[in-house]
């Protein structure tokens, strides 16, 4: 399992995502699991270089993408990545000029993880923050990157949403919070993937 979350960018002079990040690389995940930490910089040709660098290295089970929202008030599961509207321009005032990730790849990619069982089970965990749903991550590095990693993936990315540090959550709730996010996506992903091979032996 890998796990990216983003640098610096616009107001955001400490990005909430990658302390969250960093907060749940001390709590760890379970055993079996190796969780490899990226910080992604807020540029869309190095995440079009780092990305597919990333799954040939690790060909990792699963990555998770870490933004942070400053609309955000809850902590957010992204469903899907979208290719095409991306006018923003990035930390090196570049944007794409095909204001697209993929040239000709599909309008819409979604996670193979089902978010909404995500959500179910960690808000019957009672801790103490709200996560929430969404289909649509932004229109910008985010998105592009979550867009960028499911292509590359055929879905096997999801993407968190985390709201800036104090509004209202710490790094410590945030960390908490993603731990127990990414434990019930592997969980869900190895239940999905049982039942796939299931049906192949038949």
């Amino acid at each position: 399992s890998s796990l990216a979350g983003f640098g610096p960018f616009g107001e955001h002079a400490v990005n909430a995502s990658w302390i969250a990040v960093q907060e749940l690389k001390k709590l760890g995940l379970r055993d079996n699991v190796d969780l490899h930490v990226y910080e992604v910089p807020v540029e869309y040709q190095t995440v079009q270089r780092l990305i597919p660098a990333l799954w040939k290295k690790h060909s990792p089970q699963l990555v998770v993408h870490v933004g942070v929202s400053g609309m955000a008030t809850t902590v957010t599961l992204e469903k899907c990545g979208h290719n095409v509207g991306y006018t923003g321009l990035d930390n090196c005032d570049f944007c794409p000029g095909s204001q697209c990730c993929v040239e000709g790849g599909p309008e819409c990619i979604d996670s193979i993880i089902d978010m909404d069982t995500v959500c179910k089970r960690v808000s019957a965990l009672g801790l103490d923050i709200t996560v929430t749903i969404s289909k649509d991550a932004g229109r910008y590095l985010c998105d592009f990157t979550y867009y960028t990693s499911l292509y590359q993936s055929r879905g096997r990315s999801a993407f968190v949403h985390v709201p800036p540090l104090g509004k209202p959550y710490s790094a410590e709730q945030l960390g908490r919070a993603l731990q127990a996010i990414i434990e019930e996506m592997l969980d869900v992903l190895e239940h999905s993937e049982d039942k796939i091979n299931c049906q192949h032996e038949h």
